[in-house]
């Protein structure tokens, strides 16, 4: 791997970027997960344009073993897409999910936030707690907040292990009709109107949700019961 201040500093940007570049690259290597831009702006002079100093490290590490990737925004080190064959035999197995579960976390991606009761209505048929334990249980979904309706119901949505899992930059990215429908997942004949909500982006609470009350943070999920709902 060649050296990244030599190769920053080839390219148009300062000798300080390059040691701002720096600090950021060894912060990365360093954290097991994804870091938030705040945090990395905290390392750095004030002045200092985080994003052209992320961009210039993006651009050096491209076609390498490792790339530069945001996830939301939070930004992390992972294996080349067309490399990561080679690591397969030394990955940890990836819980298998059911049906309800996939369906579930799919609903909640593109409907976020939503409670369960929207989930199933989206659905059309109930699911169990355990689903929606086993999705906590992955880390892929969290608790958001509640909503402000009778009730008080608890607001699902994804979380930054989500978008890291599937690869995704942002919510946005997920596919819409026409991508879903050019990999065969949806029929070629939709009913009138058919469409899928565009993901939100948005991590902070909405107007219509209010923050979770401290037993819902100190919540501790039991083991997940059997998912029987198909």
């Amino acid at each position: 791997m060649r050296n990244t201040t030599s190769a920053i500093a080839e390219s148009p940007i300062s000798p300080a970027a390059a040691e701002h570049a720096r600090i950021v690259e060894a912060i990365l290597f360093a954290a097991r997960e994804p870091v938030e831009e705040r945090l990395l702006a905290e390392r750095l002079p004030p002045d200092i344009d985080l994003g052209a100093v992320l961009q210039a490290l993006r651009r050096d590490y491209a076609g390498r073993g490792v790339v530069l990737v945001k996830r939301g925004s939070r930004w992390a080190f992972r294996t080349a897409p067309d490399l990561a064959w080679l690591l397969t035999p030394n990955a940890e197995p990836v819980r298998r999910l059911s049906r309800a579960a996939l369906e579930t976390l799919a609903i909640i991606a593109y409907h976020q936030p939503v409670t369960r009761a929207e989930i199933e209505d989206v659905r059309g048929v109930s699911i169990s707690k355990g689903t929606l334990d086993v999705l906590l249980d992955t880390g892929w979904i969290r608790l958001r907040g509640r909503r402000r309706a009778p009730g008080r119901p608890v607001t699902y949505g994804t979380t930054v292990a989500f978008l890291d899992q599937f690869g995704l930059e942002a919510l946005s990215d997920l596919p819409g009709v026409e991508d879903l429908r050019g990999a065969g997942l949806l029929d070629g004949r939709l009913p009138a109107g058919f469409s899928i909500p565009t993901p939100s982006d948005v991590d902070s609470l909405g107007p219509d949700e209010e923050p979770l009350d401290a037993a819902d943070l100190s919540m501790a999920f039991p083991a997940p019961e059997a998912d029987d709902d198909g």
